[in-house]
């Protein structure tokens, strides 16, 4: 990426010389926001210049295709050319977010293509991206869309019950197996988000007698790297104990030659483990956050658990908040061992589901 796509302006000098970034500059910028937001921006940005050119609004040559891999300068190039046309595009998004609104997508998803474009505004140095026109458009989708019933997809969280169902179907004598079981109990128990159980390496994980401190290095929600750490401790069934079961994981990787680095590995057609040359994964061999998810989708319909095609990656997360809501702990230390925020809405939203019934505000009222 280049400093047009980071949200760098660069200042000028006494003489007006243009004074441009270092290259380790530009990579720390660019590496500033997690890999999984850059993706998701960067594929934001192309739908967005997608609709713009077939609104006629810059020439079909600067237009980006909406299949293959994206062209970054292309489109750096496309939204510059809409700049220069139009100025200030806050017009321009509100009826974005009123075409997307149209098409029917999600409130969720229509709020984070509002931001990749508000992102890319400040990046080619136009600044803030007046965004009250666009909100108001979205503020009333989403009450045209509560009134009409249409409610928010919310992803199913993953119980005990599920997790032990799960795990009894893998195969233990395989590395997959093996693996699987360690991705999908360690990933409850910290109630961590897909890409941090994916992140995570050998050297992060510290038993000791109470059980395993894991190190989480960095998080979504964690700007300064901060890292936290989690105490886990040991279950009471050796299936579905964090610790055991990720003791058990070490040594598979022991024997064949790995005793540092990523702790969850691909595994090839042949059961070994593999590496990934190309496409998304890294040269070692982790796993990425999708494989994650993966694994939890495939393990849950080969349980042959209702709904199975409701379950991801993010239902482990979910699943550790509502079983340990359910198990009587509050929400500050639900929401400080799985990372989020103080005051989290979106954790709070799970405390509520747990909370209406088994904290019914009719209980013992005498009905």
């Amino acid at each position: 990426m280049n400093e047009v796509e980071v949200g760098v302006s660069n200042p000028g000098t006494l003489d007006n010389t243009p004074f441009v970034l270092s290259a380790s500059a530009l990579d720390r910028l660019r590496r500033a926001r997690a890999d999984s937001t850059l993706r998701a921006y960067r594929g934001d940005l192309r739908r967005f210049l997608v609709w713009i050119g077939a609104q006629k609004m810059i020439t079909t040559d600067l237009t980006p295709t909406d299949r293959g891999p994206i062209n970054d300068a292309l489109n750096a190039a496309a939204f510059a050319a809409l700049l220069d046309r139009y100025g200030q595009l806050h017009t321009v998004a509100a009826e974005y977010v009123n075409h997307l609104a149209e098409e029917g997508k999600a409130p969720s998803t229509i709020d984070r293509a509002l931001a990749a474009v508000a992102v890319a505004h400040r990046t080619a140095g136009a600044g803030r991206l007046a965004t009250d026109a666009a909100r108001a458009v979205l503020r009333t989708y989403r009450r045209d869309s509560a009134e009409a019933g249409r409610r928010a997809h919310k992803v199913k969280p993953l119980l005990v019950i599920n997790l032990r169902l799960m795990v009894d179907n893998l195969d233990l004598t395989k590395l997959a197996g093996l693996r699987d079981r360690s991705v999908l109990v360690l990933g409850f128990a910290l109630g961590a988000r897909r890409s941090e159980v994916a992140a995570l390496d050998i050297e992060d994980l510290d038993f000791n007698e109470h059980g395993l401190e894991v190190t989480i290095r960095r998080s979504k929600t964690d700007k300064d790297s901060a890292g936290r750490k989690v105490h886990v401790p040991y279950g009471t069934n050796e299936q579905t104990c964090p610790v055991r079961t990720t003791r058990a994981w070490l040594p598979a990787l022991a024997e064949r030659g790995v005793t540092s680095g990523a702790l969850y590995r691909r595994i090839d057609k042949h059961g070994e483990l593999g590496r990934a040359p190309h496409g998304r994964g890294s040269i070692d061999g982790r796993i990425t956050g999708q494989a994650v998810a993966i694994i939890v989708r495939r393990t849950a319909l080969a349980a042959g658990l209702d709904a199975a095609s409701a379950f991801s990656g993010h239902s482990l997360r979910r699943g550790f908040a509502t079983e340990a809501r359910r198990a009587g702990h509050d929400q500050i230390r639900i929401g400080r061992h799985g990372g989020w925020k103080d005051g989290s809405p979106t954790l709070a939203g799970y405390m509520e589901d747990v909370d209406r019934v088994t904290c019914n505000a009719l209980t013992g009222v005498g009905l």
